[in-house]
C-alpha cells in the first residue's frame, strides 16, 4: 500500500461522516501534551519579559497543564480573585483568560508600582493588565513562529476583581495550565491561564501540523484526501504538490508560502471603521504630589503646589487616563497645546502608574 493511500479505518471514518480517532469533548491527551510542551518552551521568554516590568527577580516554573471544569476548579482558587480576560479573536478565536488570586495580584503589583498594602482599585487593576498584556504578547510570538499563523491576536486584556463564584469560565470541560510564579521574595504564588477546549484543541492541531499526524483533525475542520500526486521530496521529507501526467513525468508546482509581512485584514479593517467616530477624553498632565489632609485643607489663594515634574521635563498626554505618549507645551494663537514627541512602551506605561 503507497503511503498516500488511506488506511481501511480512515475510508471508513470518511464514509460514516465522523472524525478519525476523535476524542471526548473533555480533549484528547494529545492536545494537552501538545500545549504543555509549548507552554514549557516559552517559560523562559515569560520570566524574561516579566524582569523588564520592573519585577527583576520574577521567574516562572514550566506549567502543570490539564484538562478540568468549572465546579473542580473552582476548589482551587481563593474566595477573591482577579481575572484578565484576553480571548483570541483571530488565529484561534475563542475564551482565553488568566486568573489569580487577589493576594497574588497585589503582590504582583506591589512590586511593579514599587508601592506597599496596595488595592485592587482601577488604576493597579489596569497594572494586572498590562503584565498580561505582555504575557499574552510574548506566546502570540511564539506561537506564530511555531505555526506559521500570521493571523493570530487578541482583544487588550482587561482585569477585574471579583469573587471566585461569579468567574466566567469556558463552558463544559477546558484547558487549565497553573503556573508557579516565584517574585524573589522566598514564596511560590500561582496563577492559572485558561483555555477554552475549541481554542486549545485549535492551537494543539497547528502545532502538531506538519511535524508528525495529529491523531484527528479539529472538530468541524473537514479531512482532505490525499492526491495520489502528492510526493515528499528524498532529502528533506518536504512535501512536493503535482500530478502524473500522461508520459509518467510529475508536473510539480512550487509551493506558495504567505507573506510573513503583518497586515490588516478588511474585516479587522471594517471592525476599526465603526468605532472611529467615538469620543474619547484626552488630558494633558503637568504633573502630581501628594498632600496629607491638614495641608490640602490649609490651601487658600497664593498657596504654591510642588509638582513632581522638573522644569522643561515632558508632559504626559492621557487617553481615558491611560498613558500613552509625551510631549512639549506650545502655544497656538492665545491657547495652549501639546507637541507629541513620544509615544511611551508598555514598560514606561508600567512604571508612571507608580
Amino acid at each position: 500500500m503507497s503511503e498516500s493511500a488511506l488506511s481501511q479505518e480512515e475510508l471508513d471514518a470518511l464514509m460514516a461522516g465522523s472524525d478519525i480517532g476523535s476524542e471526548p469533548a473533555g480533549g484528547s491527551e494529545g492536545d494537552r501534551k501538545a500545549l504543555e510542551d509549548f507552554l514549557a518552551g516559552s517559560v523562559a521568554a515569560l520570566s524574561s519579559n516579566l524582569a523588564q516590568l520592573t519585577i527583576p527577580d520574577a521567574s516562572l516554573k514550566s506549567p502543570s497543564v490539564s484538562f478540568t471544569n468549572r465546579d473542580t476548579f473552582l476548589g482551587e482558587l481563593p474566595i477573591t480573585v482577579a481575572v484578565v480576560k484576553a480571548d483570541f479573536n483571530s488565529g484561534f478565536p475563542g475564551e482565553h483568560i488568566f486568573v489569580m488570586g487577589e493576594d497574588t495580584a497585589k503582590s504582583v503589583v506591589g512590586l511593579m508600582t514599587h508601592e506597599e498594602d496596595v488595592d485592587l482599585d482601577e488604576r493597579n487593576l489596569s497594572v494586572v493588565s498590562e503584565m498580561v498584556s505582555n504575557l499574552v504578547g510574548t506566546q502570540i510570538t511564539a506561537l506564530t513562529k511555531q505555526t506559521n499563523n500570521q493571523s493570530i491576536a487578541s482583544i487588550a486584556p482587561e482585569a477585574t476583581r471579583v469573587p471566585k463564584a461569579l468567574v466566567a469560565f469556558p463552558s463544559g470541560d477546558f484547558l487549565s495550565a497553573e503556573y508557579q510564579l516565584d517574585l524573589g521574595e522566598g514564596k511560590t504564588r500561582q496563577f492559572w491561564e485558561i483555555y477554552s477546549s475549541s481554542v486549545s484543541e485549535a492551537i494543539a492541531y497547528a502545532l502538531n501540523n506538519g511535524t508528525k499526524a495529529p491523531s484527528a483533525p479539529p472538530r468541524g475542520a473537514s479531512r482532505e484526501v490525499p492526491s495520489r500526486g502528492a510526493q515528499t521530496s528524498g532529502g528533506g521529507g518536504r512535501p512536493v504538490m503535482g500530478a502524473m501526467n500522461g508520459s509518467g513525468s510529475a508536473n510539480v508546482q512550487a509551493v506558495q508560502f504567505p507573506s510573513l509581512t503583518p497586515h490588516i485584514t478588511a474585516q479587522e479593517q471594517g471592525n476599526i471603521s465603526l468605532i472611529m467616530d467615538v469620543f474619547m477624553e484626552m488630558t494633558v498632565e503637568l504633573g502630581r504630589t501628594r498632600k496629607m489632609i491638614k495641608e490640602i485643607l490649609g490651601m487658600g489663594e497664593g498657596t504654591v503646589i510642588e509638582l513632581d515634574k522638573l522644569a522643561g521635563e515632558p508632559v504626559d498626554i492621557l487617553v481615558n487616563h491611560k498613558l500613552i505618549a509625551k510631549g512639549e507645551v506650545v502655544v497656538i494663537d492665545e491657547n495652549f497645546g501639546v507637541r507629541v514627541t513620544e509615544i511611551v512602551s508598555p514598560q514606561e506605561r508600567v512604571r508612571d502608574m507608580t
